[in-house]
């Protein structure tokens, strides 16, 4: 893991690939967790015998939820200290071009695309791909922005 020390620290990795995070299995019980702290229950998640014959051959992980993996995934890759906290601001772009197939595994590759003065502190713009273990094509790239304030 990477540990930055403040935001000047930060700043000075703009740019840089910071790693990747360790593999994680995304099981159907989280799935089903997912499905109903959320309340979607669409078969293609959380109906394994009909999803069997369906378009992906099986239950696939909600794309929601595939993006909601990224502050874990994130923080076993870095970690900003000496500031007073960090908090999600949102995101500018989320798009999920490969469906995850439940059982997969996935990791998160992240990389600070910039940090600028704002009103609370500092906007982090960070570059997401959560990769699927053995497939080329990513299941989720996003560019998030989260909100630090030193």
């Amino acid at each position: 893991m990477r540990v930055f020390n403040g935001i000047e620290d930060l700043q000075a990795a703009v740019g840089e690939h910071l790693g990747y995070s360790e593999w994680h299995e995304v099981t159907q019980d989280a799935v089903n967790q997912f499905a109903e702290a959320t309340g979607d229950h669409q078969w293609i998640h959380v109906d394994v015998e009909k999803a069997k014959s369906g378009p992906f051959g099986g239950t696939i992980v909600h794309g929601y939820m595939t993006l909601s993996l990224l502050p874990m995934l994130s923080w076993e890759v870095y970690t900003v200290e000496g500031v007073k906290m960090g908090v999600n601001y949102g995101s500018n772009k989320v798009r999920f071009p490969n469906p995850v197939p439940v059982g997969s595994k996935v990791r998160g590759g992240f990389e600070i695309v910039s940090v600028e003065p704002s009103s609370l502190g500092f906007t982090v713009t960070t570059k997401c791909v959560i990769e699927i273990e053995g497939q080329d094509k990513p299941a989720c790239v996003a560019e998030t922005l989260s909100v630090i304030v030193p």
